[in-house]
């Protein structure tokens, strides 16, 4: 298959490796520079380049900000019946888009980045296929993603963004808070070396994608039942009241539990 991945970023380059092997692949990407370490594809910087190419799936990972953007600008010079397609962490107005756009559409998110995400245990690892759009378009992510160990799971564009928020920004918030409160002084015990672990390794991940999680339009309510549940903490701990701390303390053990 004749694949074209928009952008040329983390996520573009690591579709990039994964696909060349067993398909034509060829990345469009303005800057020059973002393309030096991808290897085993054609590189565009001409839109006229897309067209003489003529793909038949187009995997779309640029920054949502740009995503739409993307879309437009390459419509014009792809075949009618190429299937579109996006990665982005947050769908909000994409349904209304490829409705609109006249082309077969698959909607996907792994969920995680490159540089975080650990591919040696995959099985720990997750990506949502969107169960609306064209059907041989998913059945390409269910196969990418199977091959490589993932767990998948398939949620319309509401509930998608819908989970994110609560699994992917009450974490982030969570980390947020816990780097923004520290101080250059030596910290031992394991809890906080966990805790670091993983605020440097969420801290790597490129901005555009971690503001594009805390910009879900659903993830206010989840943090601000963080902010409900930390004026809770804060008031039991001035009170030091034993007796709703111990409630407290069952409440989350309860709520661990009950995780899958």
């Amino acid at each position: 298959m004749k694949i074209l991945i928009l952008g040329a970023g983390k996520m573009g380059s690591f579709f990039i490796d994964l696909l060349s092997f067993d398909h034509e692949v060829a990345v469009f990407e303005k800057d020059i520079y973002r393309m030096r370490f991808t290897y085993n594809c054609r590189r565009f910087t001409d839109i006229k380049e897309v067209q003489a190419f003529e793909p038949e799936l187009v995997i779309n990972c640029v920054t949502l900000k740009y995503t739409i953007n993307a879309f437009d600008e390459i419509l014009p010079y792809i075949p009618k019946e190429c299937i579109i397609s996006d990665i982005s962490s947050v769908k909000t107005g994409l349904k209304e888009y490829y409705d609109a756009c006249g082309h077969r559409y698959v909607s996907a998110h792994p969920m995680f980045g490159p540089t975080f995400a650990n591919l040696n245990q995959p099985s720990e690892e997750n990506a949502i296929i969107i169960n609306e759009g064209d059907y041989m378009g998913r059945c390409f992510f269910k196969d990418v993603y199977s091959r490589l160990g993932l767990n998948i799971y398939e949620y319309s564009f509401d509930e998608h963004d819908k989970t994110v928020a609560y699994s992917l920004s009450i974490p982030f918030v969570s980390t947020f808070t816990f780097a923004a409160v520290m101080k250059p002084q030596d910290a031992p015990g394991t809890t906080f070396k966990r805790h670091m672990k993983i605020a440097r390794g969420m801290m790597s991940e490129d901005d555009y994608l971690l503001q594009e999680i805390l910009f879900n339009p659903y993830t206010h309510d989840q943090v601000s039942l963080i902010r409900k549940e930390l004026k809770e903490l804060l008031e039991i701990i001035d009170r030091k009241d034993v007796g709703r701390m111990k409630a407290y303390i069952d409440k989350i053990r309860d709520n661990v539990k009950a995780q899958k």
